[in-house]
């Protein structure tokens, strides 16, 4: 009788064991499209023996865990490769903008703005009396000054874009830092209880991921399953189940938008320490590039205003009256490019624009054509540049370094792609896969059940032996 308990005993276990098997291949199939989801398998193992003299008897299965099928170090590496795709995709994106601003395929740009103006003096070098060739002069001015506005504008324009990126995105790592916490502690609290959180390490894995994308951060995972996380070098963003936030404030000594740690009583500015992800990305081109940009285009439009500035004032207007100067008087580089005005005098009365280099001398034309040559004349760069070479200089460079983004942003979502395959092939969900298994699950469910009947049978056939 023990016995044939014993076989419905392990029928019953086997019955359970098919059971949870395939309410795992449903959960697996369930979550097929679920991000950062690993497929679980149920650990059958074989349950202990019962001793019977010489022998052992065989008890069957029983269910040990439900794990699932992950491999951590690919995951850090997914984490840190996805890090370089952030700073990548932030980089290009905000470099496409910073490039259509010097895009003169299209638009007429800054450079022939420049051309115009200095050709513009060479037609009046050609009719010093004429007062059309005087206003072209002046028009032409007009245009290259709006445009000088317009690119610094724009380049302005592009830092506070990414201003407003930096303040969404600090706000969604805030989301982030928030939820791990949480994870953290429901981990905390079911692996207490002996079982692993698959689910939930699931989840926290993506998240580090995502937050991965947004800063440059490091991890490390305790023995009681908790993770702790750092932005940067000393943000704590993550420290067992509490958060801090992060904060996008305006620097009172910078005049810009900064990133700040607020987990300690005084915020600390972390700006330096953040070079990965989006924000590492944006801040490396709002600090660097469009700075360098804003640099020299205030270097061309002082030096623009100096150097005509310089000549006119030597000259003499078609009254005969001494030259006055022709851009409004600029106190410093910076900023020269947004400030760069005509001189009112000349803007209101063209005859005020000087040709001559003599007093009443109908005809001359040495200032003019003066002014003309300078954008031929070496005057950038410590005297080793023109004006022309500067400009398609700082072109060039700009195209290069788009290039470079845009090369290094496809070859880091080759790698992701790549590392996504190989993880999709480890611990993806194949629905193929999926149905041989139910399959399986199934004829084991539908043999347990049989075994469970025959030792009924069994049982029946022995207690009636007994009653006859």
């Amino acid at each position: 009788m023990s016995k044939i308990s014993a076989m419905m005993d392990t029928g019953k276990r086997s019955l359970a064991n098919a059971q949870t098997s395939l309410q795992t291949v449903g959960h697996n199939i369930a979550n097929k499209s679920t991000e950062g989801f690993s497929r679980q398998r149920v650990e059958i193992l074989t349950n202990t023996p019962v001793s019977e003299g010489k022998l052992q008897i065989g008890m069957g299965a029983r269910a040990g865990v439900v794990t699932r099928v992950n491999n951590p170090w690919l995951e850090k590496q997914i984490q840190r490769e996805g890090m370089s795709m952030g700073y990548e995709d932030a980089r290009a994106d905000s470099m496409g903008r910073v490039e259509q601003i010097y895009n003169e395929q299209t638009n007429k740009g800054l450079n022939q703005y420049v051309t115009d103006f200095f050709n513009s003096f060479r037609e009046l070098s050609n009719n010093p009396e004429s007062l059309a060739s005087r206003t072209l002069v002046r028009e032409a001015a007009v245009g290259m000054v709006k445009d000088f506005g317009r690119v610094s504008d724009q380049l302005h324009g592009v830092q506070e874009d990414i201003d407003g990126q930096i303040r969404t995105t600090v706000s969604e790592i805030n989301q982030f830092s928030k939820e791990i916490a949480s994870l953290n502690e429901k981990i905390h609290i079911v692996e207490l209880q002996g079982a692993p959180a698959n689910d939930e390490r699931d989840r926290r894995d993506l998240m580090l991921k995502k937050l991965g994308e947004k800063i440059n951060i490091s991890w490390g995972e305790s023995k009681d399953g908790i993770v702790n996380v750092t932005a940067g070098s000393t943000a704590l963003l993550v420290s067992g189940t509490t958060s801090n936030e992060l904060s996008a404030q305006t620097s009172d000594t910078k005049d810009r938008l900064e990133v700040y740690f607020m987990g300690s009583s005084t915020p600390a500015d972390v700006t330096e320490q953040i070079t990965g992800g989006r924000i590492g990305g944006a801040l490396e081109v709002r600090d660097h590039v469009v700075e360098d940009l804003l640099k020299h285009v205030d270097e061309l439009a002082f030096t623009m205003a100096t150097e005509v500035n310089r000549a006119h004032i030597e000259g003499f207007d078609k009254n005969g009256d001494p030259g006055t100067l022709f851009f409004e008087m600029l106190d410093s580089k910076q900023n020269a490019a947004a400030h760069i005005s005509i001189n009112k005098t000349v803007f209101n009365d063209v005859t005020r624009i000087a040709a001559a280099s003599k007093a009443d001398a109908p005809g001359d034309n040495t200032v003019a054509n003066v002014i003309s040559s300078l954008q031929y004349k070496q005057v950038m760069n410590d005297n080793s540049a023109t004006m022309d070479d500067y400009y398609n200089t700082e072109v060039g460079q700009l195209g290069a370094i788009v290039q470079r983004s845009v090369k290094a942003q496809e070859s880091q979502k080759n790698v992701i792609n790549q590392l996504a395959n190989i993880r999709e092939s480890l611990s993806g969900v194949s629905l193929d896969e999926e149905a041989t298994k139910m399959m399986e699950f199934q004829k084991l469910y539908d043999a347990s059940a049989r075994l469970i009947k025959i030792a009924d049978e069994m049982l029946e056939t022995a207690l009636n032996l007994k009653r006859m």
